[in-house]
Parts: structure tokens; sequence; C-alpha cells
């Protein structure tokens, strides 16, 4: 009687196995297949933007030279100079990580290490909720409150410039920036802390001298991506730019940076200018690729 049973477990158990095995054949291929998606929807965009954006230069004879560096954007007399609104982008970004780093770096440093824990319980989630607010409504929010401050402060004729744009982005970039440097900071190993605090060195001095340091790596990926979260911005941007096609000389100054360029006028742009946007977006794609490439080189940097 024994050996029969004996035989009923043993093809149970490679009946089991038998199931164990083709689920996670199965799991494994959902999984690959799902990566290959992304991967191809990637390649897929990639390709359309350069395609329909490099098709000026490379048949209609337009100079890339001239759309870089030119300071005309005129598409009813034929003109594509985009250089107006790279300054804009990058007077914006630049003000922004100005204002929104430190800010974003000693909260995370506060929450990490000084606020209590039923402290740091009440403020950590709402700066993450800051993170879930449609970009929309805080372009409404500096329509509403900033603009207006703006121009009765300065006196300005309308509110909506440069500095109103940098205050935007640089409250939008500070949840991904305090969440990612607070994690860094979190992560550092507790005995740093001991060592530097046996070794007689203050609590604020252990943070900026061994702490700090010890989460670089972190910091600094923390920066890039809210250097990433600020180029890429669009519907913020557009509520409080001012859509003026010079190149800002002054924080009052209006001005249209290359995200909204492409959003206010690939509705109705058609030909040569719709691709001339897909160009600007070629322009705006390339500065997320150099900010990709230097957040390798610091994660690259901060493993050796």
């Amino acid at each position: 009687m024994s050996i029969p049973t004996e035989n009923k477990q043993t093809e149970n158990i490679g009946k089991a196995n038998k199931r164990k095995y083709f689920l996670e054949s199965v799991s494994s291929k959902l999984f690959m297949i799902c990566a290959l998606l992304s991967v191809i929807t990637l390649v897929l965009i990639i390709g359309f933007v350069f395609y329909k954006g490099s098709h000026p230069f490379v048949v209609g004879g337009y100079s890339f030279i001239d759309f870089l560096f030119g300071t005309d954007w005129v598409p009813s007399e034929d003109k594509f100079g985009i250089f107006p609104m790279i300054i804009a982008s990058i007077y914006a970004t630049i003000g922004a990580l100005i204002i929104g780093v430190p800010i974003g770096l000693f909260t995370a440093i506060f929450l990490a290490e000084i606020a209590s824990t039923r402290v740091a319980k009440i403020i950590s989630p709402a700066i993450q909720l800051l993170a879930g607010i449609p970009s929309v409504l805080y372009g409404v929010f500096g329509l509403a409150i900033i603009v207006p401050f703006l121009q009765n402060t300065f006196g300005l004729a309308k509110g909506q410039s440069l500095i109103a744009v940098i205050l935007v982005l640089a409250i939008m970039m500070l949840p991904t920036i305090v969440t990612v440097a607070e994690t860094a900071i979190r992560a550092v190993p507790q005995s740093y802390r001991e060592g530097s605090l046996a070794l007689g060195v203050s609590h604020i001095g252990t943070i900026f001298r061994v702490i700090v340091p010890a989460a670089k790596s972190g910091i600094m990926t923390a920066v890039v991506l809210g250097l990433g979260r600020a180029i890429g911005e669009t519907m913020a941007v557009i509520l409080v730019a001012g859509n003026s096609l010079i190149v800002p000389t002054s924080l009052t100054d209006s001005i249209r940076p290359l995200t909204t360029n492409i959003a206010l006028e690939m509705g109705y742009a058609a030909g040569t200018h719709q691709e001339m946007l897909f160009a600007t977006g070629i322009v705006l794609f390339s500065f997320i690729l150099i900010l990709n490439f230097v957040l390798a080189k610091i994660s690259a940097k901060g493993g050796n």
C-alpha cells in the first residue's frame, strides 16, 4: 500500500514543479515583452521626431546653424530662428536651479537629520503631494498670485515675465529634489554619523562635512532630475511667460521658451512650419540627452 502512495506523492510533486516552471517561464516572457515594448516605444518616438525635424535641413535646404542662432521666428515669412527661445529656456532653468536647489537641499537635510519623526511625517507627505498637482494648476497659481505680485511690486505693464517663470519652475522642482535628496541622505550609513560625533564634531558640522559629501551622488542626481523637470515643463510656463520672441536681457522681460513655442503653434502648423516645430523638439530632446549623460557620469563616479 505504501508504494502506490509514494508514487502518487512523487507524481503530485512533479506536477507542482512543472506548474511552477511553466508560470516562471510565462512570467519571464511577459516581463521581457513589457521591456521590449518600452524600448520600441522610445525608438519609435525618437525616430519619428528626428525624421520630421531633420526633413527641412536634409531635403528643404534650410540651414541648421541659422535655425539655432537666428533671432526671428516668423513662419509666414519663412523665417525660423529659435535662439531667443534657447536663451529663455536656459535662463529660466538656471534661475529655477539657483532658487530651488538650496531650498530643496536644506529641506531634505531638515527632514532626514533634524526634524523629529512626527514633524517629518507631516512635512514629507505635503511635499510629495506637490508632485501630484497637475502642472497647469501651478501655472494658474502663478498667474493668479505671482504675476500680480510682480506687476504691483516692480510697476510692470504685465507681470508675465522671466522671473515669474523662474519662481514657478523653482516651486515645481522642489518635490523631486527634496524626495531624491532625502533618500540619498538617509542612505548614508549610521556609522558615519557616530564616528564624526565621537570625534567631537557638532551635529551641524557632521551634516555638512560628512553626511552631505557622502550623499553627493544622490544629491547631484536630485539636481539633474529637477533640471529635467524645469526644462521640459510646458503648461505652467505658457501661463506666466508672456510669449515674447526676444532675447531676454532682464528678469522682467517676457519670454517664450522652447516648450511653449511647440505647444502654442503645433495645433495649427503645417508643412515646413510643423517640421520646424519638430526640429525645436530635437533641440529640446538634445538637452535631455545631455542631462541623462551627466546623470550617468555622476552615478558612475559615485559608484567607484
